[in-house]
């Protein structure tokens, strides 16, 4: 019997052969930790609602976004979340759809009742468990967390090596940072979503040599300065005392009616015209306000569509079913997508949130839905035009130009008649073509598919079922995703289809997405 034991618990002390422990599973991932900025005092305020809204926050935007990025969420913290990725682009990209989500849930509420996440972004080899995540990995997201500000997404530079080239986002360097418990310092970056953003550090530079210069300008300036008011005080003295001849008066033509009236006043008729010591200018008369300036813009080219009947969606996809019978009342829309230039005369008259980048005659792109509605109530309030996006309805409807086959040109895909991935020869992939580069449909209309996605004012559904069948937007109150359109210069050519539909995040950017305008009647 001892000898059997002995066996059982192995020899030389080793611990028994059942309890051999098995090695731990480990991957690479990239971490994201998140928690609210301020969170006790938001619960100091209001306790039960702050608790349900971080948890209507947690169901309609947090675990839908990660899974939508192909994430998963590991647990909850009470004020924060950790979630694991295999790709370092999709947690980027989900962490930014959460922040600029919640830049739209905050806006109607008071700056003190903010619900703001700080986001850190790491990729490390961790441990993973059901319900858990351990490792340094783990560590290091968390502390960038710690140091983001609030609304900020701060990444690793192992997320950044990674993702540097592969999203339209700009990147602050901030440097090495020592943070708890971790030995090695981290080199931090911050996310800079927005279009604009790829100017920011490369107009800091710029901004701080153009301080050094015109410093050093000064202390020129201040040189020669001091120099004029230490010279010899004789040699001024002599220079000021020296007589100054009276200027020599000569006759000058007069000047015609309308310039004298214009230049200089008359003399009272009491005065003689010599006589400039008692001589008085009349009175001018008061100055007729001028009108504040009109910014001068141009309208988009709008093509009437007149109304009809047509079967909208396809038998191609689940989300373009079931195909129904949808009436469109006449309107106009947009004859190109809304451009660079259209764009950007609504950003100089302050009508629109940012500058957008690319050449004057491209379609605007990494435009949210919401910034879409920004431009047509701009637009609408400019020219006192009722102007919008269309409804899902009427950009089939217009995209299909009285056909009904796969594509409006036909069946089959033809070179040249669309921009994007396998439509064109050569095929763009750094930005889309200017608009009207491809033949218009039936209805004249540019770039109904491919170039840019296309918001239009529904909100998203996956599929048509209680879609209304009188051509109208399918909205409600709030909706978190409304629909795109078209497809663009980076997909394939199912996306050109006119019955094509997609969703995406209501207040969020993403490279590829514009809109074109339409015009009630």
């Amino acid at each position: 019997m001892a000898e059997i034991r002995n066996i059982k618990s192995g020899r030389n002390g080793d611990p028994p052969h059942d309890l051999t422990p098995t090695p731990i599973p480990r991957r690479l991932a990239a971490i994201v930790a998140a928690d609210i900025s301020g969170y006790s005092r938001l619960m100091e305020i209001d306790e039960e609602g702050t608790h349900r809204r971080v948890k209507r926050i947690e169901r309609d935007l947090i675990e839908p976004s990660i899974a939508e990025h192909h994430g998963r969420l590991v647990k909850t913290t009470g004020d924060g979340f950790i979630a694991i990725f295999d790709s370092p682009v999709e947690a980027v990209r989900c962490g930014i759809v959460i922040q600029q989500n919640m830049i739209g849930r905050n806006a109607a509420l008071p700056k003190h009742h903010w619900i703001e996440y700080r986001i850190g972004v790491n990729l490390g080899d961790v441990i993973i468990e059901a319900t858990d995540v351990y490792g340094d990995g783990v560590n290091v997201a968390s502390r960038l967390e710690g140091i983001a500000e609030p609304g900020q997404v701060f990444i690793s530079g192992g997320i950044y090596e990674q993702i540097k080239h592969k999203l339209v986002c700009g990147y602050e360097a901030l440097g090495d940072r020592k943070v708890k418990n971790i030995t090695d310092p981290v080199r931090v970056y911050r996310v800079l979503p927005d279009p604009a953003a790829f100017q920011k550090t490369r107009k800091r530079r710029e901004n701080i040599l153009i301080f050094l210069l015109s410093l050093t300008l000064l202390v020129i300036a201040g040189g020669v300065l001091w120099y004029l008011l230490l010279q010899p005080h004789g040699k001024t003295k002599n220079q000021a005392s020296a007589p100054v001849p009276a200027p020599a008066v000569t006759p000058t033509a007069s000047p015609s009616p309308a310039v004298k009236s214009a230049s200089q006043p008359s003399p009272a008729p009491s005065q003689a015209p010599g006589n400039q010591q008692t001589a008085q200018p009349s009175p001018a008369p008061p100055a007729t306000p001028a009108a504040p300036p009109v910014p001068a813009f141009r309208e988009p080219e709008m093509k009437t569509i007149r109304g009809g009947s047509f079967t909208m969606g396809s038998n191609d996809d689940l989300t373009e079913k079931p195909t129904h019978q949808v009436t469109v009342k006449p309107f106009a829309i947009g004859q190109y997508p809304v451009s660079v230039r259209d764009w950007n005369e609504c950003a100089a008259a302050k009508g629109c949130a940012f500058t957008a980048t690319g050449k004057d005659d491209a379609p605007v792109t990494n435009v949210s839905w919401s910034d879409a509605r920004q431009f047509t109530t701009w637009l609408a309030g400019a020219t006192g035009k009722p102007y919008r996006l269309p409804s899902e309805a009427e950009w089939e409807y217009a995209a299909r130009a009285g056909t009904q086959t796969k594509y409006w040109w036909g069946d089959q895909l033809q070179s040249g008649m669309a921009d994007c991935k396998n439509c064109a020869d050569p095929a763009s992939t750094e930005q889309p073509a200017k608009v009207g580069s491809f033949k218009p449909n039936p209805f004249g209309l540019y770039d109904m598919g491919g170039g840019v996605d296309q918001w239009v004012e529904d909100c998203w559904h996956k599929n048509y079922q209680g879609a209304p069948a009188d051509g109208s937007a399918w909205v409600e109150a709030d909706c978190a995703s409304h629909v795109i359109r078209s497809g663009s210069w980076k997909n394939d050519a199912r996306y050109v289809r006119p019955s094509n539909r997609d969703g995406y995040d209501t207040h969020v950017r993403y490279p590829t997405h514009g809109f074109r305008v339409a015009l009630s009647p």
